[in-house]
């Protein structure tokens, strides 16, 4: 039961002062100090039944970030690149190391080292149930862990037998997020969560996105779930006052900066990470991102073909302007399920089901802190399918063009088919039905006017047409333009 149906959660009033709003000092990471503007005392806050400061099913976050698997072949050799700006770059540090935001980071108690867990369990976490799946180690297991470093791999000589699948590789190698990238969202996201708990002291913040599920590139931007609870909040009124609070924290803090408020169906909180040039979503308590990073992350650790083929699909759609839901277009999360999609249904599958084959490990009412530990146990996939990038990438674009049914299909990873829409005004109503693997919604609700799904339409079908006679990326995806630039 809401218990604010009408309100924020917290009651406040700008420039109150009285024993529910003490005025609080907020350390600054660049050893100043900045008085905050008097806010709610959360001892006596309470959230759909819960006071905010005694949280006990919150685990700690104590993730340490692993590197993308390097893609190569036999006749090529790979060296990282570093970021070109040398007062952003910081210099492949480890995560123990010390960084600009703040302190050297203390070493773990003896009793905590070695942990393999991407989130660790609150010691006030309740003990698994025997249904939950294993989080002991396997060594055969296909994924990845977060903070073990992933050994080198190849693509096989079928892959990338020709030049459009070499190009799709060689764009790939190029733009994939690399280790530094992901340290500096890391670093980040430690530094803000200590400030944030100045104001919610049991809020947790969990890197999500693209950032962790593999698809990431040199220049995306990283989404953050703060969690004050378990339970979902009211996205209209509670995430929304939540945020506006953490907003005029950001304003007081040096490394942050254009802190932005976006009122939208889950309201996200945008601002800049001043050191390293990093761009932030913050969200609240929207945790069904975080069980969909690890279900993408395991799809893309499953199969070697899938990173490449999704990277190099999401800067086609990039260049051609239908990759953006704030214009009305696809969001690079529709984009990746529509992939995995077609790669499910094709008559020998490069992808599997893994919510159908493996349910126990995807369980959308999983204790958070035991999903990043869902797929560790489950083991290689071989699929019969030997296309290669240059057959997928056309064969994705046939699909959507000439192949699929907009108005009569539902694309579900879920199922790995195409589900018939059902009698639902909601859902007829809609253009495009992109089906979230965890809550049933429907991603791809940004597409609501008949000019954008028409021009959506009408990429993939013109870039089929001419990639299926050119056979050269270029005439789709200019290369040298899609390159970041350093």
């Amino acid at each position: 039961m809401n218990m604010f149906p009408r309100s924020p959660v917290f009651p406040y009033k700008p420039g109150q002062v009285n024993g529910l709003f003490p005025q609080q000092i907020i350390h600054h990471s660049s050893s100043q100090q900045y008085r905050s503007e008097p806010h709610r005392n959360l001892n006596n806050t309470i959230l759909h039944g819960h006071p905010l400061n005694v949280f006990p099913l919150i685990p700690k976050y104590q993730w340490k970030g692993v590197p993308g698997i390097p893609y190569t072949n036999s006749n090529r050799s790979r060296k990282r690149k570093s970021d070109g700006n040398a007062q952003r770059d910081l210099k492949r540090q480890r995560f123990g190391s010390s960084h600009p935001y703040g302190p050297p980071a203390k070493s773990l108690p003896k009793g905590e080292q070695g942990q393999t867990s991407g989130l660790v369990k609150d010691a006030h976490s309740p003990t698994p149930s025997p249904s939950r799946p294993s989080v002991s180690s396997n060594p055969s297991c296909s994924v990845p862990f977060l903070k073990e470093e992933a050994s080198q791999s190849s693509l096989p000589s079928h892959a990338i037998k020709d030049k459009l699948s070499q190009q799709i590789l060689d764009l790939f190698l190029t733009c994939e997020q690399q280790s530094e990238d992901l340290e500096k969202k890391e670093f980040c996201r430690t530094q803000l969560q200590m400030d944030i708990q100045r104001l919610f002291p049991c809020s947790r913040i969990f890197l999500a996105g693209s950032s962790l599920n593999g698809f990431g590139s040199r220049t995306s931007d990283a989404d953050l779930c703060l969690v004050v609870q378990e339970a979902p909040i009211n996205q209209k009124t509670d995430a929304v006052y939540i945020l506006s609070l953490v907003q005029k924290l950001l304003y007081k803090l040096s490394y942050i900066e254009r802190p932005q408020l976006i009122r939208a169906k889950v309201p996200i909180l945008k601002f800049r990470d001043r050191i390293s040039g990093v761009e932030f979503d913050l969200n609240v308590n929207n945790t069904v991102g975080i069980r969909n990073t690890f279900l993408l992350r395991t799809y893309a650790y499953l199969e070697k073909r899938v990173r490449p083929i999704i990277l190099v699909i999401k800067k086609w759609a990039s260049h051609h302007k239908i990759n953006d839901a704030s214009r009305g277009t696809l969001s690079s999360y529709t984009l990746v399920l529509m992939v995995l999609h077609y790669l499910q249904t094709l008559p020998d599958p490069v992808l599997p089901c893994l919510q159908k084959d493996y349910p126990e490990c995807f369980s959308p009412v999983m204790d958070l802190h035991l999903v990043p530990d869902g797929p560790k146990n489950i083991p290689p996939f071989v699929s019969k399918n030997a296309s290669s990038l240059g057959d997928l990438l056309l064969g994705f674009l046939k699909y959507y063009a000439a192949v699929f049914k907009w108005d009569k299909n539902i694309i579900s990873v879920r199922e790995a088919k195409a589900l018939p829409r059902a009698n639902c005004w909601d859902w007829r109503s809609k253009f495009l039905y992109v089906e979230e693997p965890f809550d049933g919604s429907n991603t791809a609700r940004a597409v609501h006017e008949k000019m954008k799904f028409d021009a959506i339409k009408a990429v993939f079908a013109e870039s089929w047409q001419v990639l299926q006679v050119r056979k050269d990326l270029n005439y789709i995806l200019p290369i040298r333009e899609t390159i970041p630039k350093r």
